[in-house]
């Protein structure tokens, strides 16, 4: 088990888990993460969640390490150990969440913790809303549950869309990026592989509807910059085609003359090292032996799928484009596991090392 500092310093990030729906897997891969995780030698670690749910699960699933639960404000300072889970309780009604199960109580839970920690999180000004200095300097999520949130009264696709939301912006001020690190041990100079989504959680009709030259070129500024600070250097960036092979010359559809090609043209403008568009189903091969470092995909599953075939348990979920910081776990709520001790905290650890990555470099995770 890792060891903790000392003492918190003044220059220590703070940074809030949440479980997502607490009748997921989410606070099962907290709490295992938080105890597993070095982040607490270089950050203040905080779960936001009800502390009840927590110290009831630490005493009911035997999986779970042996935590104690302390309840603490969002102002407090002292250094967080693996073996201590310091919490900041929700806001709102306590309610019992009947685990492994979609209910409307699960989804108001996800909304409790993300309200509470969203009130206490830093972020920078923007046109729509004045600079926040909040006691968190990042925030890690877990998994939510979409029909959950709807039951809650919430309609809303996701994270994404509800952070670009209250931070008084449109949804297509944010952009999803699945990160993924590059595997303990692997050979080659890749350190990991980012794919940025130009549109967000919506139905394929609705995707390609929404589908332009300029988020495609904001998609991609976004992933530059965040690849740029995770890597520390220039990244390499490709932009995927939209239509089988490419389109063939405009046999199987003109988007990527009419619509992708202008973006490639105006990112290789903005200095940026970019290819494409190119045919994703070679695409993420080439990415996977380390011929890109990030890659623009088009819609959802485009992006989604061959990222989780490579690695699902080390992806991260970051979102792009909004003045604050936010990682998450690429997985989801996974009712069918709940309990069983099957949860694997890899992305919640991964999601914890990006966040902390982010902190130092940007303040934001834009």
């Amino acid at each position: 088990m890792p060891s903790a500092p000392s003492a918190s310093r003044p220059d220590q990030p703070t940074l809030a888990l949440t479980c997502g729906d607490s009748a997921g897997i989410g606070p099962e891969v907290v709490l295992a993460a938080w105890a597993a995780t070095p982040a607490h030698a270089e950050a203040r670690l905080r779960v936001v969640a009800d502390p009840h749910l927590l110290r009831r699960l630490v005493a009911e699933i035997p999986t779970l390490p042996r935590l104690e639960i302390v309840a603490v404000a969002p102002q407090d300072q002292r250094p967080s150990t693996p073996a201590t889970v310091l919490v900041i309780p929700s806001a709102g009604p306590t309610e019992d969440v009947l685990r492994g199960q979609i209910s409307a109580a699960g989804g108001r839970s996800a909304l409790a913790a993300l309200r509470t920690a969203h009130a206490h999180l830093r972020r920078a000004e923007t046109p729509a809303a004045p600079a926040h200095d909040g006691s968190i300097d990042a925030l890690v999520t877990g998994p939510l549950h979409k029909e959950a949130l709807h039951a809650a009264g919430e309609q809303v696709p996701g994270h994404t869309e509800w952070l670009a939301r209250a931070c008084g912006l449109a949804d297509s001020a944010a952009s999803m990026m699945l990160w993924l690190p590059a595997a303990a041990g692997a050979a080659g100079p890749a350190a990991g592989l980012g794919v940025v989504h130009a549109t967000l959680h919506e139905a394929l009709a609705s995707a390609l509807e929404h589908l332009s030259t300029e988020r495609i070129v904001q998609a991609g500024l976004r992933l530059a910059t965040l690849l740029q600070a995770l890597l520390q250097r220039s990244p390499r960036i490709a932009v995927a085609a939209l239509n089988p092979h490419g389109g063939e010359g405009g046999l199987f559809g003109d988007e990527e003359t009419r619509i992708i090609l202008p973006a490639v043209a105006a990112l290789a403008e903005a200095g940026i090292d970019v290819a494409g568009p190119l045919p994703a189903d070679t695409l993420f091969l080439r990415a996977s032996r380390g011929a890109f470092d990030g890659i623009v995909a088009q819609y959802h599953d485009q992006g989604h799928i061959p990222i989780k075939l490579l690695g699902m348990h080390r992806a991260v979920n970051i979102t792009l484009g909004l003045p604050l910081v936010r990682t998450s776990v690429a997985h989801g709520t996974a009712f069918d596991i709940v309990g069983t001790g099957q949860a694997d905290p890899a992305s919640m650890l991964a999601a914890i090392e990006a966040a902390l990555a982010l902190v130092p470099s940007s303040g934001c995770a834009t």
